[in-house]
């Protein structure tokens, strides 16, 4: 009696995709891809780049501190553009933004206030789940001052991602991949919720 080997099963759906950014992560265009990814997100991409960010610590834990600090640099320049947006092309490019993000103007608003007094809040907010975009687009409409702009995003950015993602990837990276492979589907949806959750905390901070 023989036993023909059955073959390997291949990965569907989401689990397609993780495994598709694993096998990428190393690869030659892997650190512009994130760095575009990046700087996008800080001004006009809805996603947020922590899911091409992680899979990519994840794939090579022992540079996991040199991606942060890659991919916090990429949003700081990425904010530079977002505050152009707020600042100088409010009226065009703004307005077009905000309304295809389906963000209330009031909570723009709000944030404009804060930063008008307040512009430490940049370097607290920049670092939750608040879209780091909306940030960026309401410090250049609330006139901070661009020097002080440029701090707090290099502060909240490298918070964000080198003391926090890489932190954790570096401690618990293995387990915490082991986990994530085990619940990837929960592990998305608890994304979707943080995402939801960031502009729900558009009104509360």
């Amino acid at each position: 009696m023989t036993f023909v080997d059955q073959p390997e099963k291949k990965p569907r759906g989401l689990r397609a995709i993780y495994a598709w950014m694993l096998a990428n992560a190393r690869g030659r265009h892997a650190w512009a891809a994130v760095a575009a990814f990046a700087f996008a997100e800080a001004s006009f991409f809805p996603i947020p780049a922590d899911v091409m960010v992680l899979p990519m610590m994840l794939a090579d834990r022992k540079r996991a501190f040199y991606l942060g600090a890659w991919v916090a640099f990429w949003s700081v320049m990425g904010g530079m553009l977002g505050y152009a947006i707020g600042a100088l092309f409010w009226e065009t490019a703004g307005l077009w933004l905000i309304h295809l993000l389906h963000v209330p103007l009031e909570q723009v608003e709000a944030l404009r206030l804060k930063y008008s007094s307040n512009a430490y809040l940049i370097m607290i907010q920049g670092a939750t789940p608040i879209p780091y975009k909306l940030v960026t687009i309401a410090s250049g409409l609330a006139g901070v001052g661009f020097p002080l702009f440029m701090l707090y995003s290099a502060i909240t950015r490298s918070i964000r991602y080198v003391v926090i993602e890489a932190s954790l990837v570096w401690f618990f990276g293995e387990k915490a991949q082991i986990l994530l492979e085990k619940y990837l589907e929960w592990a998305l949806v608890l994304f979707l919720i943080v995402l939801v959750l960031g502009f729900v905390a558009l009104r509360y901070m």
